[in-house]
């Protein structure tokens, strides 16, 4: 990753290295989630040649397991189908992804980056090269393309999927423990905040209320959302969760096409699922560790350490 980031800002002229050169100090830009449509720091891949583009999305390749980073790009092309289907109004364009870069990585200890545009968000820290992987969103829209019945794309399938198969497994009890709401939110509840909430109440169904293969479900289910990083970082997240108490709650309809939400939450774990259009087919999620999003961590380790 460190090689990685000193590569990208090599491969960046003047204009665009300092549009995506950024203090590690800069809060405001660093602790930064958006997923919407909206300006954002960092320089802009349209605006790259192909070497920079390139660089960029190398440096996310490293965050990113083989089939997330499938999904990202899919997530990106996704941008000109959704422009489409709009008629062309908006002017949306897959190279509308910005990076950033927070330090020198190849000097400093503490430094960041974050990729990022609509329904694509990965933030990095890294402090004394170890790294703290959070946030991580990946929406789509459309959440699904079908054609004569069959599905053409759905980059999300599975997040959704993997809840409803657990969803199924619980039995009328342990679905009346689940579903806390009728009606799903309109969004996320973390949304773009810097700092996801504490625990959301009401919290569902703890883990050691469903059967064996609920269990096994839901942990299967947090497997999804870890496993969307290289093994070895989702290796250590999954150690670092391990023997915590898990909580899953659903809102909103059970049937396929439906508005409808989930969560899982953890000892600094936040998922968030939702797909809350009219038809049901514009999904959002997020892996987040509410104490420890954007490097607290690792941060609060090298302090110590330091002082």
């Amino acid at each position: 990753m460190r090689a990685a980031g000193t590569a990208l800002l090599a491969a960046l002229d003047g204009p665009a290295g300092e549009r995506a050169r950024y203090a590690f100090t800069d809060d405001a830009a660093r602790r930064w989630l958006e997923y919407r449509p909206r300006p954002r720091p960092g320089v802009c891949l349209a605006d790259l040649d192909p070497a920079g583009r390139k660089a960029a999305h190398r440096l996310l390749a490293t965050a990113l397991s083989p089939a997330a980073y499938a999904q990202a790009m899919a997530v990106v092309a996704l941008e000109e189908v959704l422009d489409r289907a709009e008629g062309w109004r908006r002017g949306r364009h897959s190279g509308d992804y910005w990076v950033a870069v927070f330090g020198d990585p190849a000097r400093d200890d503490r430094w960041a980056w974050r990729f990022e545009g609509h329904h694509l968000s990965v933030s990095m820290t890294v402090v004394d090269d170890q790294v703290s992987p959070a946030p991580i969103f990946l929406g789509a829209n459309p959440a699904t393309v079908r054609h004569g019945g069959r599905t053409v794309l759905r980059p999300l399938g599975p997040e959704e999927d993997l809840a409803r198969d657990l969803l199924e497994t619980m039995g009328p009890a342990g679905r009346a423990a689940a579903i806390v709401a009728d009606e799903a939110p309109a969004d996320i509840l973390s949304a773009t905040r810097p700092t996801a909430p504490g625990p959301i109440e009401p919290l569902g169904v703890p883990a050691t209320r469903l059967t064996p293969g609920g269990r096994a479900l839901l942990t299967h289910l947090v497997a999804l959302y870890l496993d969307r990083l290289p093994v070895e970082l989702a290796q250590r997240e999954a150690a670092r969760i391990d023997g915590g108490e898990l909580h899953f709650a659903w809102a909103g309809s059970e049937a396929p096409g439906q508005r409808h939400y989930y969560r899982v939450q953890g000892d600094d774990l936040l998922i968030e699922y939702d797909n809350t259009s009219p038809d049901g087919n514009h999904a959002h999620t997020v892996l987040r560790r509410p104490a420890s999003d954007f490097g607290a961590d690792v941060l609060a380790e090298h302090r110590a350490a330091a002082h």
